[in-house]
């Protein structure tokens, strides 16, 4: 397990109560009692839980934990397609992010990673954001640029969408856009259940030189309310519930299928 994983994985054990103790994470993740307290250390610095003696918790957190953190049946396959996607970002690079709770994974594992941490006199990385949930979580990384389009809020999303985020998002250029969808089919591509969102999702895949359609498993083969208009869906990262017919599906329509690989934790289950 990587140093990231395991700050990643002890904000997880973290949100189920509240609060974690460093003999849990030493059973949990196992690590040395040190190293335990180096992770703790290293997210309080970072804003993420407030210090104790004996481990830490939630309470003077600058910012509510994400979304993903709620009850959530897929939030394992989640958290494997967020860090495969992780790995396809580089420092230095701009990365568009729409709203979601995929996406919410992601921004959480990028406000994690070390090398995106270290001091800096320029950003380590730039983020063009319509999701309000996205750039509050990584406001307090200070290396990381966040923009935020403008718009109108969907409280249901916390998405920001309207004719006001077209304008701001023709100014923008990326090297790679993340798109969170509500259903994802081979013969109608991504969709979204509402129209605003996949305007906005569509328009950010636009302006990027390769986009991803980030979705887990359970959102194959389903159809949402709206399509993704003028999208040239190519890409798809999901989790290895994908079946082999619907793999080979997108696959004979020209998509580019990565499947996330499996956590140890998946693969004790």
């Amino acid at each position: 397990m990587t140093r990231t994983d395991r700050l990643t994985a002890i904000l997880d054990l973290l949100a189920k109560t509240g609060q974690v103790e460093v003999d849990e994470i030493v059973t949990r993740l196992g690590v040395s009692p040190a190293t335990a307290r180096r992770d703790l250390d290293s997210l309080a610095k970072r804003r993420l839980l407030t210090r104790t003696r004996g481990g830490a918790t939630t309470g003077a957190l600058a910012y509510d934990l994400p979304g993903r953190y709620n009850r959530d049946d897929h939030a394992v396959a989640k958290q494997e397609i967020a860090l495969a996607a992780s790995a396809l970002i580089s420092p230095g690079m701009v990365i568009g992010l729409c709203g979601g709770t995929t996406s919410t994974a992601l921004a959480q594992i990028l406000a994690t990673r070390e090398d995106l941490n270290s001091p800096s006199n320029q950003p380590t990385l730039t983020v063009v954001t319509n999701a309000i949930n996205i750039a509050g979580q990584l406001a307090v990384r200070p290396n990381i640029k966040v923009m935020v389009t403008g718009g109108v809020l969907n409280p249901r999303s916390y998405e920001l969408v309207g004719p006001y985020t077209d304008i701001i998002m023709q100014k923008v250029v990326l090297d790679i856009a993340f798109i969170g969808v509500n259903g994802i089919d081979p013969e109608v591509g991504p969709t979204n259940t509402g129209e605003g969102e996949a305007s906005v999702n569509a328009l950010l895949a636009s302006r990027a030189s390769v986009s991803y359609v980030i979705a887990d498993s359970s959102k194959v083969g389903r159809r949402a309310f709206a399509t993704m208009d003028g999208y040239a869906f190519t890409k798809l990262i999901t989790d290895s519930g994908i079946s082999a017919k619907d793999k080979a599906a997108f696959e004979a329509i020209g998509t580019e299928v990565i499947v996330a690989p499996e956590t140890p934790r998946t693969r004790q289950a």
